[in-house]
């Protein structure tokens, strides 16, 4: 093994690329205790027990006078006792507190005050003031992701058609002969190697925002997303961060049928670690795109198929949306109504219809499930 490693690291310090070491080994036992082993020998077997590292490297320590039999029975006395001494400090710790439920599973905000007071005030002037520019969905997600990228070397951009066609719904367009092939990367069309290589470069320390070009097909990156990228920080103690935005577009309305038209925000929210936000306008899209991309969450970022061309209000000063800040769209004393997504919008046509019945409805929009 250290032979092999050893050529693999001269090779890639040459410039010679990757190597993929394949170490073939032998397991005693089968997947599962009741696994009676029927397809293959005992005499099999023994000729691998003959093999086992552990067992040859003891044999050739002694050949070779290196370490003594008494002192091989100490050294494997001293590791059963360190394995005993373990599980029975395992056994006899107390369960952990209820309280210490969501320890380690998020890592901390990076919203200031600052920014939620900001924000206040343009939310406030998007709706008062008419003179403020009005541009279109896809745009607010374009000024975001071109302003994070200025902004930040290690942010890149990766997925399906992105570069040059720039994204199934023009949301990528200029960016790839601004910032080039290296930070607008094209992907092959793979969700499981787009999830995986995204969330292997957050881990790495770059700022991966990653498309997936519908959110029918994000199960198939599930593994890489809702097990190694939301579950890291955790299982790691609290020690590392995952900072991978994964944008993605859903819901119905374009006659793309079955595969191409699902709602699959309510599958994302049940898994510890992922944040899962859904803008309805120009200003959230911009400004939450934004928070997300600066976060060290992994963020699922879902556009609605049928908002891309919806015209808005968004400031030109620089603003972001704190994650986890819902938005009262419309003040209401009867009834309360919670949408997101493209239902704010209905929610508030059904709102102005309740009106003229006498009917008084609060719409909330929670922008982050």
């Amino acid at each position: 093994v250290r032979q092999a490693v050893g050529r693999a690291v001269e090779r890639a310090r040459e410039g010679n690329g990757p190597t993929l070491v394949e170490c073939k080994t032998y397991r005693w036992y089968g997947h599962s205790r009741s696994d009676p082993r029927v397809y293959r020998t005992r005499e099999e077997e023994e000729e691998w027990k003959a093999r086992d590292p552990i067992t040859t490297l003891e044999q050739r320590l002694a050949a070779e006078g290196i370490i003594a039999p008494a002192e091989i029975e100490r050294l494997e006395a001293d590791v059963e006792t360190a394995i005993q001494t373990a599980t029975e400090f395992a056994l006899n710790s107390p369960f952990p507190d209820p309280a210490q439920l969501h320890q380690d599973v998020y890592a901390p905000l990076k919203t200031t005050q600052a920014d939620v007071d900001a924000e206040k005030k343009y939310c406030v002037s998007v709706r008062q003031d008419g003179s403020i520019r009005r541009i279109a969905y896809w745009e607010a997600l374009n000024e975001a992701l071109r302003e994070e990228m200025a902004g930040d070397p290690r942010v890149f951009l990766m997925g399906e058609d992105i570069g040059l066609y720039g994204g199934a719904y023009g949301v990528t367009r200029g960016l790839l002969d601004e910032f080039g092939a290296e930070r607008v990367r094209n992907t092959p069309i793979s969700e499981a190697a787009i999830g995986g290589a995204a969330v292997g470069a957050a881990m790495a320390g770059l700022r991966p925002v990653a498309e997936i070009m519908y959110v029918d097909f994000t199960p198939l990156a599930m593994d890489q997303l809702a097990n190694q990228g939301a579950k890291n920080r955790y299982m790691f103690g609290g020690k590392t961060i995952v900072p991978v935005v994964i944008r993605t577009q859903g819901g119905t309305g374009r006659c793309i049928a079955a595969h191409h038209s699902q709602s699959l925000e309510s599958l994302w929210v049940h898994f510890p670690g992922v944040y899962v936000v859904m803008p309805a306008t120009p200003y959230d899209a911009k400004g939450l795109l934004k928070a997300a991309m600066r976060d060290d969450n992994p963020i699922l970022f879902i556009e609605h198929k049928m908002l891309y061309k919806l015209q808005g209000p968004v400031p030109e000063e620089e603003y972001v949306i704190p994650l986890g800040s819902a938005d009262i769209v419309r003040e209401g004393t009867d009834v309360t109504v919670v949408a997101y997504s493209r239902m704010r919008h209905l929610a508030l046509e059904a709102a102005e219809l309740l009106a003229q019945e006498g009917v008084s409805v609060e719409v909330i929009d929670p922008r982050t499930l």
